[in-house]
Formats: structure tokens, C-alpha cells, sequence
């Protein structure tokens, strides 16, 4: 463990090294491995650190095989001592999450032992899944309350490296994946787990932790939350949301609820008003082609009507004029669509039109004895019509 100095401290933010190995992975990413190093790899729900090796771009860091691999965007010269420095924001960002998490943890075990069993640390929020199918409002509030009070009472955070015979001397939150190189995380009176990952000398340096929300995950619950800096950030943006909408709105904030309810049922109003036009709009239309209609079989192209309009139109159609079929197409941008309508007391087989017509545009389709519908290709409308209507008559 002595060439792992994030072990060693965590706020170590520069440190020196010798190259030992530059190779490429598998894969061709280029990586090299050092003497000692500052760079937390990825592991246990925590993301790598990332930084720069004399001046080289870190992009990702691995420890694979027992040796901890720095992926760099370009190569590095060879027998040069390398100075490296990691990225003093995400390693604290990190910190602040992680031990946010044990925190959060620890707290909903306390009140109603709900474990945690996975972590997940993303690059905007953090995700714990607990082992309980629900999870209620008043529950999360008590468990975020209990959480801050242990960030504000400022209580150490100590890290201890054990063996298996000392373990029975801490009550653990969880049982260990490891048998050997045993590091414990430690809030006293409150929190005693087994991680390798970054994590603060205090609570307080969390700052504050905010539960967002939670959803069921099979038969557990995954909860959504940020800490530290985070916190702050998602404040900003939410603020600078809500000034938006309070100038759209011309609300006040504690107002706005009131005003987007009205502005939806003003919206559903509009959309039945809207329909209704649509469908007075159909009724002409029907009319229209009905006195203008010649033969047996009366057709019509439109541009841009889709399907629903054109079964609706066709219903509207046959109930007025009953000894009729009506076969009505539409252009819609790269697609041609069709809908064949029949009175019940006009004679056709539907069906069998339709299978020719789909065959005509490579198209798909279905329906019943009185009405079908399908779509394919796009070719002219009246050219369909007067193919489609050829082999009818």
C-alpha cells in the first residue's frame, strides 16, 4: 500500500514518481504506471481521479493485476522523472459525495435498517439502492434531517487499516469483501465501514447533503441525492429556473403552482375547442365530397392527414352516403397513406383492394370488412388513386 499516496493523504495534491512501465492496453489506450502515485483509480462505486503527468493529460486511472494503470491522451518521454498533480476539484468533489454517502447510509440503517446494497457515484448526482421495497416522504425527510445534523456536528472521519482479528471489536454496516488489506472508514458512535475510497478528516467538510428523490428498482428503492459543492450547484440551477418561469409566468414564485395549473386547464380547454373545429371541419368535408362525388367509388388526395383524420373522415363518409366507397390518401413527408372506407349497402371486397394497393407502395396495413387502412412509400397521390382505382373497375 506504501506506493498508493491517496492513502496516505488524501489532500495530497502534487506529488513525484518514476515511470516504470509505458505500454497500451488491449484495447490501444496508452497508459503508464509510476513508482507511487496520488491517483485514486476507480473502484467501489467512486470514479477515478483524473489530472496531469509532467503536463500528459490522465483521462482515466485502473488498477488491474495489482498494478495502477494512468491512462494518457499522449505519450511520455521515456527515463523522465514525472511530477504529477491530480485535479484538486473532482478528487474533493469525491470526497465530499463518498463520505456523504456513508453518512446517508448509515442514517436510514439507524432509523429503520434499511440497508444499502450498491452505490453509485455519476458525475451529477449519487444513487444508493436500499434493501426495501418502499420508502415514504416522512421517512427520507428524518433520514436527511439526521444526515445534516451528523455533516454540522462536525464529528471526525478516521480511516484505520485492520486485520480480520480486530474486526470484532466495530460493529460493521456491512459485510467485508476482502479478507486481507482491511481499511476501515470510521465516524465514531455512528458509522463503522470497510471502503478504500477518498474521503474527508470531518463531517462537517461535506458540507450539506440533499435527498432529490427516489424510485423502486425490482424489490428495492434507489434514492437520489447530492452533497457538498453539488448541493449549491443544484440550488443555482433551480433558482435560475424558477426567475425564468416567474417572468414567463408574470407569477411570484409561491404562485406559480396556481399559474401553470391554469395555463394546462386553459391548454386542455383549447385542444377540446380545437377537436371540435376539427371534426365541423370533417363534417364539410364529407358533405363536400359526397355532392361533388361521381360513381360507385369516390376518392380524394390530401397533404399531410394522418391516419386517425382519414379513418375518421371515412367513418363521417359511409354513414352519409351508405352506397358508397370512398378511398381517401394522403402525402405525408416520405410516407403514402390510405384509408379505404365502405357503405352498408355498397358491395366490394376491402380486403382484397387493400392487399393489391400495399402491394403498389411496399406497404403495410390492416382493418375489417368496412374500413382498412395502410401506409408504405411515397408515390403521388393521384397516381395511386388512378392505379388503385383501375384495378377496381
Amino acid at each position: 500500500m506504501e506506493n498508493k499516496l491517496y492513502y496516505r493523504d488524501a489532500y495530497l495534491r502534487n506529488f513525484s514518481a518514476e515511470l516504470i512501465e509505458q505500454k497500451e492496453d488491449e484495447t490501444g489506450r496508452k497508459y503508464v504506471t509510476l513508482s507511487q502515485t496520488a491517483f485514486y483509480p476507480t473502484g467501489g462505486g467512486q470514479p477515478s481521479d483524473t489530472g496531469r503527468l509532467n503536463g500528459i493529460e490522465v483521462v482515466d486511472v485502473e488498477e488491474v493485476s495489482g498494478e495502477i494503470r494512468h491512462y494518457i491522451k499522449e505519450e511520455l518521454k521515456e527515463g523522465n522523472r514525472i511530477e504529477g498533480a491530480i485535479d484538486w476539484e473532482r478528487r474533493f468533489d469525491h470526497m465530499q459525495q463518498h463520505a456523504g454517502q456513508h453518512i446517508l447510509s448509515a442514517a436510514f440503517e439507524e432509523l429503520y435498517e434499511y440497508k444499502t446494497v450498491s452505490f453509485h457515484l455519476g458525475k451529477d448526482t449519487l444513487t444508493i439502492d436500499l434493501d426495501t421495497e418502499n420508502l415514504g416522504t416522512v421517512e427520507a425527510g428524518k433520514v436527511e434531517e439526521l444526515a445534516n445534523q451528523i455533516i454540522l456536528e462536525n464529528r471526525p472521519i478516521h480511516t484505520k487499516w485492520v486485520g480480520e482479528d480486530e474486526l470484532k471489536q466495530y460493529r460493521l454496516r456491512k459485510e467485508l469483501s476482502v479478507s486481507n488489506n482491511i481499511r476501515l472508514v470510521i465516524i465514531p458512535d455512528f458509522d463503522y465501514n470497510g471502503c478504500g475510497g477518498t474521503h474527508p478528516n470531518s463531517t462537517a467538510e461535506v458540507g450539506s447533503l440533499k435527498i432529490l428523490g427516489w424510485e423502486r428498482q425490482k424489490k428495492l428503492v434507489r434514492v437520489e441525492f447530492v452533497c457538498g459543492q453539488r448541493v449549491l450547484d443544484k440550488l443555482g440551477q433551480k433558482h435560475e429556473v424558477i426567475k425564468e418561469l416567474t417572468g414567463l409566468l408574470n407569477s411570484p414564485e409561491q404562485d406559480m403552482g396556481a399559474s401553470v395549473n391554469r395555463l394546462l386547464w386553459q391548454k386542455k380547454e383549447l385542444e377540446k375547442n380545437i377537436d371540435e373545429l376539427k371534426d365541423r371541419l370533417l363534417k364539410y368535408e364529407a358533405a363536400d365530397m359526397i355532392v361533388a362525388g361521381k360513381g360507385a367509388i369516390i376518392s380524394r388526395v390530401f397533404q399531410n392527414r394522418n391516419i386517425q383524420e382519414l379513418q375518421k373522415l371515412g367513418r363521417m363518409l359511409v354513414s352519409d352516403a351508405e352506397d358508397k366507397i370512398f378511398l381517401l390518401a394522403s402525402e405525408n413527408e416520405e410516407k403514402l397513406q390510405f384509408v379505404f372506407a365502405k357503405g352498408k349497402n355498397a358491395e366490394g371486397n376491402l380486403k382484397e383492394w387493400s392487399k393489391q394497393a400495399l402491394s403498389m407502395i411496399d406497404g403495410k396495413g390492416g382493418g375489417n370488412e368496412m374500413l382498412v387502412q395502410g401506409g408504405g412509400r411515397l408515390i403521388p397521390g393521384e397516381e395511386f388513386i388512378r392505379k388503385v382505382t383501375g384495378f377496381i373497375q
